[in-house]
């Protein structure tokens, strides 16, 4: 199971969010030096959400991508706003190795469709959701479908990754949703990586037995920024050692 340490940019800072709330915003600093950080500690994945592109609709802060993959000797995936297929260009073409569509699988499925269509598995899909019930726009509306039901549709269009994130969660350090994350792979038939609450090595512990029923990984953010969470040893657990 991988372990994808995550790193939110706003205003070309690392900063994280209390349940994707823009008030609630805490920063740590240069995102190529949090990039570094984490590969020193074992990271083996990136996770990237460019949050002022979240809310614009387009990539905002690729500039700062591109430092960061010429920083580290990792994968990196990028998510936030990206929602026309010229940006899905832009973006894999600039070195990220997984785009995330998030908001957009759920208006444009037939851009899904035609990203799988051309990346394959680099197009990996983001489904946020509350209470069961989808989240679009930076996590400031409601998309009006249901988890299972968006997942159904995209693993139609060719998506063979979604990343969940319990948005009720996320920030919060409350700890990981392991049965919504398992009842997704099961339900939908695609690899599902974990995202949101996680606090500790037992969430991480938590989520392993369910690897084989489809979840793929686990993305840390809060965690390893304020200490709950030890990167190196979720690293070794993860991989069953």
């Amino acid at each position: 199971m991988f372990i994808f340490p995550a790193i939110d940019i706003r205003g070309g800072k690392a900063v994280r969010l209390y349940k994707g709330d823009f008030a609630q915003e805490t920063v740590f600093g240069e995102p190529e030096e949090m990039a570094a950080r984490w590969e020193a500690l074992g990271g083996q994945y990136l996770h990237l959400v460019d949050l002022d592109g979240a809310r614009a609709g387009k990539s905002i802060n690729l500039d700062v991508v591109k430092k960061i993959i010429a920083k580290v000797n990792i994968p990196v995936e990028l998510g936030g706003g990206i929602r026309t297929m010229e940006n899905i260009d832009e973006v894999l073409s600039a070195g990220v190795q997984r785009v995330i569509l998030g908001s957009v699988a759920a208006k444009n499925p037939a851009l899904v469709r035609e990203a799988c269509a051309k990346y394959g598995e680099r197009v990996v899909v983001g489904i946020d959701a509350k209470d069961g019930i989808v989240a679009v726009d930076g996590w400031e509306a409601s998309g009006n479908v249901e988890v299972g039901t968006l997942a159904r549709e995209m693993a139609k269009a060719g998506v063979k990754t979604i990343i969940y994130t319990d948005i009720s969660r996320d920030g919060t350090l409350e700890g990981v949703n392991v049965k919504a994350t398992a009842k997704l792979a099961r339900d939908s038939g695609i690899r599902v990586v974990a995202s949101g609450g996680v606090k500790s090595i037992e969430d991480i512990k938590a989520l392993l037995p369910y690897e084989k029923e489809g979840i793929e990984g686990v993305i840390v953010g809060k965690s390893i920024y304020t200490g709950s969470l030890d990167l190196a040893e979720a690293i070794k657990v993860a991989a069953g050692e």
